[in-house]
């Protein structure tokens, strides 16, 4: 498993303290990306399945207040044999595990079964910007989310907020997601920030993504006449 960077948060990538894995490789361009560093595959250190299994395994005391272990990127499932075995054994350790994807993963609904809490990006609601913006195709990532809905099943969507990519029209937003049976789905919204923009080696290419208050406050008030649950208000 090759990973590019590890540590602990707490409740920021899944509930509780948790031990996060960034598994290197990324099939998207995303311009505002925190994490270029990892999107080329061969970006960090290759570790073997037992290495990260006893490691996950010796910080179970670590894992207070519903932690556990989480697996993002770059776009973890890239990784998929590996991610995999590692996911089997964590869940004969009895360890809550975690994921965050973009969603563009086919073979998503195979992960599940050794998933706790998915956590799952959806950057535009229109398939030409969504395009346009992350060089990969929407379709996956609807049919993802929308097959989770149709089962009942427990997702938490981000949505990053960016000047001049997506925030504005939060009806469409809203208008898409409020079309399935959200019951057991979750909203947040990651206002565009630049903790990332030292690390690229190419010129950062967005100007002006900051969004204002009264734009989140907008997105917020349409979610909530939708009957969209939100994290954070």
């Amino acid at each position: 498993m090759r990973i590019f960077s590890k540590g602990f948060n707490f409740s920021q990538d899944g509930p509780g303290n948790r031990l996060v894995y960034h598994l290197s490789g990324c099939n998207m361009r995303c311009p505002w990306c925190s994490n270029p560093e990892g999107m080329e595959k061969q970006a960090g250190k290759d570790y073997s399945v037992q290495q990260i299994v006893e490691e996950c395994v010796s910080a179970k005391p670590l894992f207070f207040s519903g932690g556990g272990v989480t697996f993002t990127g770059g776009e973890a499932t890239l990784q998929k044999t590996e991610l995999f075995e590692v996911l089997k054994e964590l869940k004969n350790n009895d360890i809550h595990v975690a994921i965050e994807t973009n969603g563009t993963a086919k073979y998503l609904s195979e992960l599940e079964e050794y998933i706790d809490y998915i956590i799952m990006d959806f950057k535009h609601y229109d398939d030409k910007e969504h395009l346009k913006w992350t060089g990969v195709p929407i379709d996956t990532v609807k049919e993802n989310y929308e097959r989770r809905c149709n089962l009942g099943r427990a997702q938490h969507i981000r949505i990053p907020l960016i000047n001049g990519v997506n925030a504005k029209n939060p009806e469409k937003f809203a208008e898409y997601f409020a079309k399935f049976d959200t019951k057991n789905t979750v909203f947040e919204f990651l206002p565009y920030h630049e903790y990332g923009k030292d690390k690229w080696k190419t010129p950062y290419q967005i100007k002006n993504g900051f969004v204002d208050k009264k734009t989140i406050d907008e997105f917020n008030k349409i979610f909530k006449e939708n009957n969209l649950v939100l994290v954070k208000t």
